[in-house]
């Protein structure tokens, strides 16, 4: 999930980059940004960095595991070829 600050930034950069002319309703728009880019998010299927640090780190073990596990099986297949 986004950082609910970063959309609050997103959101008033947007508003503070309006014509002068609509800043009357940039509390409003502000708001209404923020929703909106909440609301899209939501939709996204987002995994925090600290989720993928930790699936990164279980994949690596895994990998390893596999590789060890690799390794015996070529050796067994060679201790039974050389009987």
């Amino acid at each position: 999930m986004m950082n609910p600050k970063k959309i609050e930034e997103i959101a008033k950069q947007l508003s503070d980059n309006m014509p002068d002319s609509l800043k009357q309703f940039a509390g409003e728009f502000e708001s209404k940004s923020k929703q909106v880019l909440q609301n899209q998010l939501m939709k996204l299927d987002f995994v925090s960095r600290e989720e993928f640090e930790v699936q990164q780190h279980v994949l690596l073990k895994t990998r390893e595991k596999l590789e060890q596990l690799q390794q015996q099986v070529t050796e067994l297949e060679k201790s039974i070829a050389d009987k």
